[in-house]
């Protein structure tokens, strides 16, 4: 089955890394992280073998249901923060090697999102602290449809948003004070896209 052509990005094998020049925050991209046939595979196997559940989030008084759906993985050493899925499997421990690598970090948690369609999509948000500190190194990766990645600073409104294109097989760090000085969304659209499926590695802490 051919996947996701339409980027481009495969014809010369080679990555294409890209290092922002943005205040208050540490952000690299590598497209062509992993190579076509790397990215198929793993968008494959991961759409259909893992066990995707959806889940609920609280906006002000109301409790609704995640436009996405979910699977959290985490080192058996931890006290559990995401749900039961604790038993990695070989693509997936294949999959964090390759990043922790390629940033020199250690990383024993994983959260998974499948966006199933255009209607699917995060809103405005950092990332919750409680359990991965203030200024966490969040390493993510993309496999299936291109969809935008945006960013805007929390404080100073003059810094123009970024908009980043994830497409089949790239890799994007937030590291530094991104997680303070920036909130990051992923929007829905009116286009007919195909599922993505998106990866972020992480390092979390029992809870005491």
């Amino acid at each position: 089955m051919t996947l996701f052509n339409d980027t481009e990005l495969f014809t010369t094998g080679l990555q294409s890394k890209k290092i922002f020049d943005l205040p208050d925050t540490e952000l690299i991209l590598i497209d062509n992280f992993f190579t076509k046939q790397e990215s198929d595979h793993y968008y494959e196997l991961l759409l259909q073998e893992t066990k995707w559940r959806e889940y609920e989030m609280k906006i002000f008084d109301k409790t609704v249901t995640a436009p996405r759906m979910i699977a959290w993985f985490e080192d058996k050493e931890n006290s559990g923060i995401g749900g039961n899925h604790t038993q990695w499997s070989p693509e997936l421990l294949s999959i964090r090697k390759r990043v922790e690598n390629e940033v020199g970090v250690d990383f024993n948690a994983v959260l998974l999102n499948l966006y199933r369609n255009g209607k699917d999509g995060v809103a405005w948000h950092s990332d919750k602290e409680h359990n991965t500190g203030q200024n966490p190194i969040i390493a993510s990766v993309t496999f299936g449809e291109t969809r935008l990645f945006r960013l805007r600073h929390k404080f100073n409104k003059d810094i123009p948003q970024v908009e980043i294109p994830l497409h089949h097989g790239s890799f994007l760090l937030m590291a530094g004070t991104t997680n303070s000085f920036w909130q990051h969304q992923v929007p829905k659209t009116a286009r007919e896209v195909l599922p993505r499926i998106n990866l972020t590695f992480r390092r979390v802490y029992p809870r005491g």
